[in-house]
């Protein structure tokens, strides 16, 4: 099974994956994260940070999630294992959809269609909504730097972006209010892994 977990920055989404590092122990998942699994991801985050073309960017973010696919997901899932990933496609296509505006017409669009006939589509995808003045807050707090798209108007849109998808594809998404208390998401979010992990 293929659980991701979405969300802003500043959502909580780091917190809640080391929670179920411990609280899901006893089935032995397969943890890993877009990007950043393969040596490709590591450039994706070059290219962030040196605020490369968005649209070298967004490819670069595909290419990473196709050596994914290969190196990590793909094999772990054709060993019966339990994979949760922070971070899949969805990222992309709420994120890039939004920093490609202006270089690209309807890059929604083009990023599914990119993704289309390759990818795997998550079992369950969690999706951490929380305000986006509460998600800077925390932000500031954890990070020394920012990145180009952690700005109030850009993270607005990203979290539509995320709902927009979650209200097409309602039977996969888990809308959780991150403002909840921690403990309580934690639990909530096991229990379903748990109950669809039969």
């Amino acid at each position: 099974m293929l659980v991701t977990i979405e969300g802003i920055d500043g959502s909580g989404k780091s917190t809640l994956l080391n929670g179920l590092l411990e609280e899901l122990k006893d089935l032995n998942p397969v943890f890993t994260r877009e990007p950043g699994a393969t040596w490709i991801g590591e450039q994706v985050r070059r290219g962030i940070k040196e605020r490369i073309n968005p649209v070298a960017e967004a490819l670069l973010f595909v290419a990473d999630h196709a050596a994914h696919l290969d190196t990590v997901v793909r094999p772990a899932l054709n060993a019966d294992k339990l994979v949760i990933s922070d971070r899949y496609t969805d990222s992309r296509y709420a994120y890039q959809s939004e920093t490609l505006k202006g270089h690209i017409q309807d890059p929604k669009k083009w990023l599914l269609d990119i993704h289309n006939g390759w990818t795997i589509v998550p079992d369950i995808t969690f999706l951490l909504v929380v305000p986006v003045e509460d998600s800077l807050g925390r932000i500031k707090r954890e990070r020394t730097e920012s990145e180009h798209f952690e700005c109030k108007n850009v993270l607005e849109n990203v979290q539509q972006n995320y709902l927009e998808l979650a209200e097409k594809d309602p039977r996969r998404f888990v809308i959780i209010d991150a403002k909840k208390d921690r403990d309580e998401i934690l639990h909530f979010v096991a229990g379903i892994i748990r109950k669809n992990n039969l």
